[in-house]
């Protein structure tokens, strides 16, 4: 394959991300049923996860927040949405202080204390 088809490929590849995305959207807002509110802070969760993760996102909302995104919009779960750690996670505070601590998800939950927050840099 030469370098043009590939990026010819992977332009292709990222359109589709990027309508599939739109495509759920839009589907969430067409069926969704509540304060809207809500949904816009799922959309928005959507978004910022894919840059820092799913798990910096954790580190941000507690565990049935996240439940609460992913039930507006009509998925199953983050994962298939957002990589585990993103390309930007490190903007997160709570992602660079869960990284000293020896049980990530103990830090999610708040047993470790001073590690979840919504500060990024």
């Amino acid at each position: 394959m030469g370098i043009q088809t590939f990026f010819v490929a992977l332009y292709c590849f990222i359109g589709q991300q990027c309508k599939e995305l739109i495509d759920l959207i839009d589907e969430s807002i067409l069926n969704f049923k509540g304060d809207i509110h809500q949904l816009e802070m799922a959309i928005g969760a959507l978004l910022v996860g894919r840059q820092l993760g799913r798990k910096p996102l954790f580190l941000i909302h507690h565990k049935g927040t996240i439940k609460r995104f992913e039930k507006d919009l009509g998925i199953d779960s983050f994962k298939n949405y957002m990589p585990e750690v993103g390309l930007n996670a490190d903007k997160s505070n709570g992602w660079i202080l869960a990284q000293k601590v020896s049980n990530f998800w103990k830090a999610a939950s708040g047993e470790v204390k001073g590690i979840k927050t919504s500060i990024v840099e």
